[in-house]
């Protein structure tokens, strides 16, 4: 497949949206993006009672919080991908997250261990819309020289959603604990913890109808392709697609598997830190999710930003794989020894300390990566290539991080007091994993920015 230099924008270099008005939609994003991960987040502060009311095994509930939101967001990535490089951005996500709010507030009516699992289903196809076209519209609204820090904010949504999760959730199950029984003519009496999810779930629909706000800006960085004819063209097949992928496989999959390696750590860490100061320690589920959402409400963003910023000083100095450097050196340095640490402190005060440096370089770590992505991939592919990376952080961090813990701790040791044990067990053996792909992809990143900044020159 010949390949040929596109124009650096479909519009002159000088042509991008207003700064003002581009971080307004990447804050309208980003509010998104909060609400997503606040409604899957949620499911870890309510494990214990879901647990208790369901008669439930931690590797059921694992599977509910895990495999359940996985399932139909990897499955339905890659088409809805497409559908992001061809079709209105912001219409898709304005359908995505009314389908997951409506369908967070559905696991509040869940009765049984299939109708919670059909319900998180539910919420996963909805969220799957989300990341690649938010990507690719804030790819669209900044040059290169800017977009580190543009992708690195809106990743803040992470964080901000799981401390919210953590602080708001451990706020409504107080008051859902104290407030009277709510019977529903229709269906009985609800739970204090079906009344989270409803609680949590409706507001979120105010962000579909603030992307009404949000305009659709030219599609920019193209590449073109020489057919046999001489006949240069932009719209690219689906053949295109994987001829493309397939020539620079090893670039791709040493990135997509060393950054999914890191989130089984991430979503280890998100499922079970609160359920781990339960069963170690004799905390409350609001004392828990207090103490663990401020840490990642206050880290959170910090790490995304710090590490936005250190992306492009390091690309306006020349350092071309400078975002893939930021997630090497913060995995080996940081967040492996930290998350390997912090569940085996004697006491709760030493394992919340280190789960700050855990969560900000975290937080570092899924924001250069991501930015990464945007920068080798060519306008056309983005939607797809984020849609497929989604798929492995999901078939593999999201599945394989709250599972695996869960079977340690059922099968292992037998015990459910041993949790923190699992935690640092499975964070030690990806970290080791995580560290190999990283360190391969480094060489293989740096040789596919200098391809992609050929596709600048007009």
């Amino acid at each position: 497949m010949p390949l040929t230099p596109a124009a650096r924008h479909t519009e002159p270099a000088g042509d991008y949206p207003a700064p003002a008005y581009a971080w307004y939609v990447v804050i309208v994003l980003t509010l998104g993006y909060v609400v997503s991960f606040l409604d899957r987040q949620i499911f870890a502060l309510l494990v214990q009672p879901i647990r208790e009311d369901l008669g439930l095994s931690d590797t059921q509930v694992s599977l509910v919080g895990g495999l359940a939101f996985a399932l139909f967001y990897t499955l339905l990535g890659i088409p809805i991908g497409r559908l992001v490089d061809r079709r209105s951005r912001r219409g898709l996500i304005a359908i995505g997250v009314t389908l997951w709010c409506l369908m967070t507030a559905a696991c509040g009516l869940a009765r049984s261990y299939w109708t919670l699992f059909l319900a998180r289903v539910g919420v996963g196809v909805g969220e799957a819309t989300l990341n690649p076209a938010a990507l690719s519209l804030i790819s669209d609204y900044f040059p290169r020289q800017r977009r580190g820090q543009a992708i690195g904010f809106y990743n803040m949504g992470v964080s901000l959603g799981v401390g919210i999760a953590n602080i708001v959730g451990a706020w409504a199950i107080s008051l859902a604990a104290a407030a009277p029984a709510l019977v529903l003519p229709w269906y009985g009496p609800l739970q204090p913890w079906q009344l989270v999810f409803m609680f949590v779930g409706l507001p979120g629909l105010l962000v579909a109808l603030l992307m009404l706000s949000v305009r659709e800006p030219p599609r920019r960085d193209k590449l073109r392709l020489a057919g046999p004819d001489g006949v240069v063209r932009e719209e690219l097949a689906l053949a295109d697609t994987l001829r493309f992928l397939g020539a620079r496989w090893s670039t791709y999959a040493t990135h997509f598997v060393g950054m999914s390696v890191v989130t089984i750590i991430g979503y280890a860490l998100f499922f079970w830190v609160p359920t781990m100061f339960v069963r170690s320690w004799g905390w409350t589920i609001p004392d828990s999710g207090y103490a663990y959402g401020l840490i990642t409400l206050v880290s959170g963003p910090l790490g995304v930003n710090l590490g936005g910023w250190l992306a492009d000083r390091l690309y306006a100095r020349g350092c071309h794989d400078g975002l893939m450097r930021i997630s090497l050196y913060a995995t080996a340095l940081v967040f492996v020894p930290a998350s390997v640490a912090a569940p085996l402190m004697p006491t709760a005060a030493g394992a919340l300390v280190l789960l700050i440096p855990a969560t900000l370089a975290g937080a570092a770590i899924t924001a250069a990566g991501v930015a990464a992505l945007m920068m080798i991939t060519p306008n056309q592919l983005r939607g797809q290539v984020t849609a497929l990376y989604y798929f492995v952080i999901n078939a593999l961090g999201l599945t394989i991080g709250p599972t695996a813990v869960a079977l340690i701790t059922d099968y292992g040791f037998g015990d459910p007091q041993a949790l923190r044990y699992s935690m640092a067990m499975v964070a030690a053996g990806a970290g080791i994993l995580a560290l190999g792909f990283l360190a391969a992809n480094l060489r293989l990143y740096r040789a596919a920015m200098l391809e992609a900044e050929g596709w600048d020159q007009g």
